[in-house]
């Protein structure tokens, strides 16, 4: 698992997440601990290294 800090797309505060490097790609929605929006975050790991990460609002 490896912390990855990043502006919520809601609030913009500052938050982390853990993230699971065990798998290549990935794709799921987590909630922003400060103001509970459901962020659309998208990975992308090599060799164990985030080489790619994006996190979206989604539109209600």
């Amino acid at each position: 698992m490896k912390e990855h800090y990043f502006s919520c797309p809601y609030c913009w505060q500052n938050i982390s997440m853990l993230l699971d490097n065990s798998v290549s790609k990935q794709s799921y929605i987590e909630d922003c601990e400060v103001c509970c929006n459901p962020i659309q975050v998208s990975i992308e790991f090599f060799n164990s290294e985030l080489i790619d990460f994006q996190a979206y609002s989604i539109e209600q």
